[in-house]
């Protein structure tokens, strides 16, 4: 009867980090994979790869950091904000091959869909990549389909 009258309240969520290189990163690769409304395993599996060869990381290292950026990518800011901190922060070979990590997520699951490339390209061009490089990363990656 106590608990009816005084239900227990949910702790408060814990805040989120502030954004930086790292989880712009990783924030970035769950955004694509969510483009489609369908986060599959292959998608999750592929995005931890990707952190963990990035960032040095151990399997179970790489999978926390993917759960913060799905909390950040789900709570923080859009699109725009992580692709500055990725223009200020991070060097155009660096964010370059980060439009071949986007690609490797979208087709993770051996399907292509239209939301997760529009999604991509979007990144993209807010990533500053030339056309050329968008071009080519697209088909690199088409060709491992």
């Amino acid at each position: 009867m106590l608990n009816r009258l005084f239900p227990r309240r949910k702790p408060a969520p814990k805040p989120l980090p502030q954004p930086n290189a790292q989880l712009a990163l990783g924030a970035l690769l769950v955004r694509v994979a969510f483009a489609d409304q369908n986060y599959r395993a292959a998608e999750v599996g592929q995005i931890d790869r990707i952190l963990s060869r990035t960032f040095g990381l151990k399997p179970l290292d790489a999978a926390k950091l993917r759960a913060t950026c799905e909390a950040l990518e789900r709570d923080a800011p859009g699109t725009p904000e992580f692709t500055r901190i990725m223009r200020e922060e991070v060097a155009y070979a660096d964010r370059k091959a980060l439009g071949d990590a986007m690609w490797s997520v979208a087709l993770a699951d051996g399907a292509r869909d239209d939301q997760e490339e529009i999604q991509l390209m979007a990144i993209e061009m807010a990533l500053g990549l030339t056309d050329e490089d968008m071009a080519a990363a697209r088909e690199n990656a088409l060709k491992r389909l």
